[in-house]
């Protein structure tokens, strides 16, 4: 097989000097970046010979001030494509990431090269979270990461405003269209939190990086970042070291044997991921039982818990780390050898995203996946309370009329308060769809004010209406991720032809479909719920 060729580039050369900065922000030698000096920075300060496939149209882009979104598989060197124009351009760099624990890696990395790096997020002490600030605000910080949510808050905007920003960075970007409308509403703020701190007059780049992203995907990033006429560079998904395999179970306690079974029977380092905290838990418990050494990550645990957890990961001291979805993405372990997928995810991308973590050193690392029909209707209640309804929007729009929103500006706590039937986070993606539309707009300080005082049945029918859509494709993207899991074909054309790439080179030859035919053939045809 061969990687899919790069859609777009950014390569003609710039010229000028290098530009070095020295890690503060100042005293910087003001000549135009070029991709002559990128290269000369590769080989000084990050001890590499060459560029790997895409970074450098991905950094002549961003030199070139042009907005760019880069499609790499997990291993194949994102960070540098950001951190050789931070250090080029002339300016603080701002990094959204969508995890703390991602953020806790990229910040130990840029600290471990010496680079001035402020991470911005709930983990930090008062004492900290101000002196970081203090470094942010003194242009001491060359890297500032953050969380969407506080990207959102009008205070942190206020002062990156006042900040020269060189380069908008949006990591693991397909979060934007993913996360956005389910339980991470701030993502939806993101456009407008960037235009806020763009430069005027030359805007700076937005750069958006993801392993995977179908059409539909890519569209869904360019449109809710605000990017304008983005340089795409995809260097396609194949990845040879991976084998794809997909084992049937009838129930948990085969699950759990299975699972056991593999622990056994692996060596090295790897992830376990469960659907739920309340499975996590569970599975930490009984192999702990067993005596195998695990950890567990969830979002519920106290961030001095997860903290140690990922360190004791990243260290090599568990064998296997039971996590949800809110651990592993961007984090810097070349070995893991194995990632096992204890549910179904909802999609392939998810799928693809989570077991790509494995083998980031090119070695031979294994991807299982445990396809249980059962698993298809927790992600159906997943999708179930994914999208606000027309109710939720009707409910949200009467408490901003209780409120007085059509005279003055109200809290966006208030109308959380005031719509207590509705959750908030669905309060939140009904906010931002309105303010998107021109229901409300955002007054100074983040009130939220009506722009219109009166609202038909059916015009708020109409504003949820794309949601109907959206649940239709989340339906359409769990059948092919059950599809994947009942196929006797080669695994990797199945994921190829998913995220409209292709193959010149035939079936993979690596994964269970391909190296055992005729058992996965007649496995396929004797499984019980063969049909969607």
């Amino acid at each position: 097989m061969t990687a899919q060729s790069i859609r777009a580039r950014g390569t003609h050369h710039l010229g000028g000097g290098d530009g070095v900065g020295d890690g503060t922000g100042r005293n910087r030698r003001r000549a135009a970046p070029s991709m002559a000096a990128a290269e000369k920075l590769l080989k000084r300060v990050f001890g590499l010979d060459a560029f790997r496939p895409g970074q450098a149209s991905i950094i002549a882009s961003i030199l070139e001030g042009r907005d760019t979104l880069g499609i790499m598989p997990t291993g194949a060197g994102k960070s540098l494509c950001y951190q050789i124009p931070a250090l080029l351009l002339h300016g603080t760099t701002l990094i959204v990431s969508p995890l703390i624990s991602l953020m806790k890696d990229q910040t130990d990395k840029l600290v471990e090269m010496g680079l001035a790096a402020s991470p911005i997020n709930s983990t930090l002490t008062t004492r900290e979270e101000s002196e970081h600030l203090e470094r942010i605000s003194d242009e001491r910080a060359e890297f500032v990461l953050t969380t969407p949510e506080r990207l959102g808050t009008p205070e942190f905007r206020e002062m990156l405003a006042a900040l020269t920003i060189d380069l908008v960075v949006v990591d693991e970007a397909h979060c934007v269209s993913q996360w956005g409308h389910d339980f991470r509403p701030a993502y939806l703020e993101i456009k407008e939190a960037i235009q806020s701190v763009r430069r005027r007059g030359v805007p700076t780049p937005i750069l958006a990086l993801t392993a995977t992203a179908p059409e539909q995907t890519l569209s869904a990033i360019v449109d809710e970042l605000g990017m304008r006429a983005p340089v795409i560079v995809n260097t396609g998904i194949y990845r040879p070291n991976l084998a794809f395999e997909v084992l049937r179970t009838v129930n948990d306690l085969q699950k759990r044997e299975q699972l056991e079974r593999l622990l056994r029977e692996i060596d090295g380092t790897g992830l376990v991921y469960a659907s739920t905290v309340r499975q996590v838990d569970l599975l930490a418990d009984v192999l702990g039982g067993l005596g195998f050494r695990v950890g567990k990550y969830h979002g519920r645990m106290a961030a001095k818990q997860r903290r140690e957890i990922q360190d004791a990961f990243m260290r090599g001291e568990v064998q296997a780390l039971i996590a949800t979805n809110a651990f592993g993405m961007g984090i810097d372990k070349p070995d893991i050898r194995f990632v096992i997928h204890y549910n179904m995810p909802g999609s392939l991308e998810s799928y693809y995203q989570e077991a790509g973590r494995a083998g980031r050193d090119g070695a031979a690392a294994r991807c299982l996946l445990f396809y249980q029909l059962e698993d298809r209707r927790t992600q159906l209640f997943f999708l179930g309370g994914r999208y606000p309804t027309v109710d939720d929007a009707r409910a949200v729009y009467a408490a901003l009329h209780r409120l007085g929103a059509a005279t003055a500006p109200v809290s966006i706590d208030a109308v959380k308060a005031a719509a207590e039937r509705v959750a908030a986070t669905k309060v939140r993606v009904v906010l931002s769809l309105f303010r998107e539309l021109k229901v409300t707009r955002t007054r100074r300080g983040g009130g939220v004010q009506l722009a219109q005082a009166e609202l038909s049945g059916g015009r708020l029918e109409a504003l949820t209406a794309a949601y109907l859509t959206r649940q239709a494709s989340d339906r359409e993207k769990l059948d092919a991720m059950m599809r994947y899991g009942q196929s006797a074909a080669c695994r990797w054309s199945q994921l190829l032809d998913y995220f409209g790439e292709t193959s010149d080179a035939g079936p993979c030859g690596t994964c269970d479909n391909c190296c055992h035919p005729l058992e996965q053939e007649l496995r396929s045809l004797s499984a019980p719920g063969r049909s969607l």
